[in-house]
C-alpha cells in the first residue's frame, strides 16, 4: 500500500512540467503532426516517469532495511514495562499479576515495573490481559525503547575556536545573564571539571548503572545554557541546572538512553521545581514515556525536546512529536534549515543548531550541528518568560507569537512557528 500510494505522488509530480513542455513545442506546432506531437510527450513522460518509479523504489527499499537495522538496536526486546497509580497495581496483584521489581516515581506519582522475560514474549496478549482487568486507560504497558542523541564533533585545544558562541547566533536581552533559571536537563553526564563550568551551578542524579557514563553530549548542551567562559559564553550563565544523568555505552548500540531512565528522570527533575525540561534525544514512541510528559505538563512543567537529525522525509521522532511536547529543528546563521533535520506537522520552533560552540569533555571547544544543539535556545527563552508568564500555554502562544516567520506563511513543517526570537 505504502509504495503504491508513493507511486502515484511521484508520477503525479512527473506530468508538472508538462504545460512548459507543451509551450515549446507549440512553436512548431503547424509543422508537426498533432499525433506526433502527442506521441512524443507521451515517451518523454514515459521515460522521465520511469526513472522517477526506479528511484522512488530503491530509496524506499533502502529506507526499510535501515529502519529494520535501526529498530533493532532500539528495543530491548527482553524487557517490558508497566506504568500506573499504586492502586491499579493492588488490583493487578489481586488478578494475580505480580511484578518482581518496582520503583515508585515520586513526582510523577506513578509506580514503574520492570519485567525480564524471553524474546518470544507476547507482549501484546499481557497488554490486553492487564487491560481487561483495569481498563486501558489505568495503565501503560509497552517495551523499554532506546533514545540517542548527536555526538559532538572533536576538536584539538591546540586549533583555533571554531564555530560559534551561542551569543553570537542570537543575542540575548541584558536581563538574562542575571537571572537564576531553574532548568531540568535530560542528557549524558556533564564533565563539570570544564572550566565552562567553574562558576556554573549544576546538580546531577545519575539513572544508570555505569560507573563511567559518556559525558560528550550532555557537556555541549550544558555549556550553551549556563557556560562561564567567555570564549563560549553561554545563553544564561547564573541559571541553576538540574541535569539527568540517563545515557548507557556498549560496543553495539553505541550511546543510547532508555525508557526507564527517561522516566526516572523526569519524575527526580518534576521534585526539582523546575520551570522547563531540555531533551535533547530522539527515539520511537512509547505508551509510558508519552504518559509521563503528559503528566509533566498537567503539573506546569515544559518539556523541549529536538526534532530529530533523520532527514526532511524521516518519521516523526519521540518525545518531540508528542504533543505535550515543544519540538524544536535547527537553523545555520543564515537561518536555513539544518539539512539533516525532520521535517513534519509536529514541528513547533526553529532556532540555532548549525556550527555551534560549545565546550567540549576533557577540556577546550568543539562545533556541532543538529537539533540538540537548537533545544537549549528555546530552553532558556522558555524558561525566561515562565517568570513572568506562570502558564505554558500562555507563555507558548507568546513565544511562537514573537518568532520570525522564515518559511511558507504561517506555521509549515519546515521551521514551525519560525526563527526564535527573545
Amino acid at each position: 500500500m505504502m509504495i503504491t500510494t508513493s507511486l502515484r505522488h511521484q508520477a503525479k509530480y512527473s506530468l508538472k512540467g508538462l504545460p512548459l513542455l507543451a509551450f515549446f513545442w507549440g512553436v512548431n506546432v503547424a509543422l508537426v503532426a498533432a499525433q506526433e506531437v502527442e506521441d512524443q510527450v507521451s515517451e518523454i513522460v514515459s521515460e522521465a516517469t520511469e526513472e522517477r518509479i526506479e528511484q522512488v523504489m530503491e530509496d524506499f527499499l533502502a529506507d526499510i532495511e535501515s529502519r529494520l537495522s535501526e529498530d533493532a538496536l532500539r528495543i530491548q526486546t527482553d524487557h517490558w514495562l508497566v506504568m500506573a497509580e499504586a492502586d491499579v497495581f493492588e488490583q493487578l496483584a489481586q488478578e494475580g499479576y505480580l511484578f518482581d521489581r518496582v520503583s515508585e516515581l515520586s513526582g510523577l506519582g506513578f509506580l514503574l515495573a520492570e519485567v525480564a522475560a524471553p524474546a518470544s514474549f507476547d507482549l501484546s496478549a499481557t497488554r490486553a490481559g492487564i487491560y481487561e482487568v483495569i481498563g486501558g486507560q489505568q495503565a501503560d504497558v509497552d517495551l523499554n525503547h532506546l533514545y540517542t542523541a548527536g555526538v559532538p564533533d572533536p576538536q584539538n585545544d591546540e586549533q583555533p575556536l571554531v564555530g560559534l558562541a551561542p551569543r553570537e547566533l542570537l543575542p540575548p536581552p541584558t536581563d538574562l545573564s542575571g537571572l537564576s533559571l531553574r532548568i531540568g536537563i535530560i542528557d549524558s553526564s556533564i564533565d563539570q571539571r570544564h572550566s565552562a563550568f567553574s562558576n556554573s551551578s549544576i546538580t546531577t542524579q545519575r539513572f544508570v548503572d555505569n560507573d563511567s557514563p559518556p559525558n560528550a553530549h550532555g557537556t555541549a548542551i550544558a555549556s550553551i545554557i549556563a557556560s562561564n567562559d567567555p570564549q563560549a559564553l553561554g545563553l544564561a550563565p547564573s541559571a541553576k541546572i538540574y541535569a539527568a544523568e540517563v545515557f548507557d555505552h556498549n560496543e553495539q548500540q553505541g550511546e543510547f538512553a532508555s525508557t526507564v531512565s527517561l522516566i526516572k528522570a523526569l519524575s527526580w527533575l518534576m521534585t526539582q521545581d523546575v520551570s522547563v525540561i531540555n531533551i535533547s534525544l530522539a527515539g520511537p514512541s512509547n505508551r509510558l514515556l508519552e504518559t509521563a510528559l503528559t503528566r509533566v505538563r498537567e503539573r506546569g512543567v515544559l518539556a523541549i525536546a529536538a526534532a530529530g537529525n533523520g532527514g526532511p522525509m524521516a518519521q516523526p521522532m519521540y518525545p518531540a512529536a508528542y504533543p505535550e511536547v515543544v519540538a524544536v529543528t535547527a537553523t545555520d546563521d543564515r537561518g536555513r534549515a539544518f539539512r539533516l533535520a525532520n521535517r513534519g506537522e509536529y514541528v513547533d520552533i526553529a532556532a540555532p543548531g548549525v556550527n555551534i560552540r560549545h565546550a567540549q569533555a576533557g577540556g577546550g571547544f568543539a562545533a556541532s550541528s543538529g537539533t540538540s544543539y537548537a533545544v537549549p535556545f528555546v530552553t532558556v527563552a522558555a524558561a525566561r518568560l515562565l517568570q513572568s508568564t506562570a502558564e505554558p500555554a500562555l507563555m507558548l502562544d507568546a513565544l511562537y507569537a514573537s518568532a520570525r516567520d522564515i518559511g511558507a506563511p504561517g506555521r509549515d513543517q519546515i521551521y514551525g512557528y519560525g526563527q526564535l526570537q527573545f
